[in-house]
């Protein structure tokens, strides 16, 4: 992987251990040589990544649509910043740029992008590695609902494969870099082969 896209909280949220991990994320991919794409804020856990990616020597490229948000802040240190006209244009470049996707806790936003990942991958619009950096358990409710889509036969038990996630940066990376995405079958059940 040479560009991994990270969904992010434009807040900090109210433990220390979120902005701790972004940061062990952000010199991760830095030491590695993986390119960081994000929202191109400078504030919140999006702002601590991509500062500690940078702050390692990363390349941080940052994506936002034009005058969208009053409350983030342009990031105006990062290696490329790039100026969108809307949300679609900025989701479909940062899938475009990038050889995966992690989810950062975060809000709304950060699920509805990192959603769109898995679903794109479910359908198979492309087959890259789509995870959650589940730090103190963050993820732990998402998981267990998605869990349950599956129980109730909306999704698939094998689809569950398609969601890598781990409490910690470095396992997660980890992850990521062994992950072959899966044979699956027809995602429609009444089709079933």
């Amino acid at each position: 992987m040479k560009t991994i896209c990270v969904y992010a909280g434009s807040n900090l949220g109210n433990r220390p251990e979120y902005a701790d991990e972004a940061r062990k994320l952000g010199k991760l991919l830095a030491e590695r040589g993986i390119e960081l794409v994000y929202g191109g804020s400078k504030v919140g856990l999006m702002g601590e990544v991509a500062n500690s990616a940078l702050a390692h020597g990363g390349k941080v490229t940052g994506i936002m649509p034009k005058g969208l948000f009053r409350g983030e802040v342009v990031h105006t240190g990062l290696t490329e910043f790039i100026e969108v006209k809307d949300m679609h244009e900025r989701k479909a470049l940062m899938a475009h740029r990038s050889d995966g996707f992690i989810a950062l806790p975060g809000g709304f936003g950060t699920f509805e992008e990192w959603f769109e990942a898995v679903s794109w991958t479910q359908i198979g619009i492309h087959s890259k590695p789509v995870a959650l950096l589940n730090v103190l358990d963050y993820y732990t409710p998402l998981l267990r609902m998605v869990d349950h889509s599956i129980e109730a036969e909306f999704a698939q038990e094998a689809h569950r494969q398609l969601i890598l996630e781990a409490p910690t940066a470095e396992q997660l990376l980890e992850k990521m870099e062994q992950y072959h995405r899966p044979e699956l079958k027809n995602k429609w059940k009444h089709l079933e082969d």
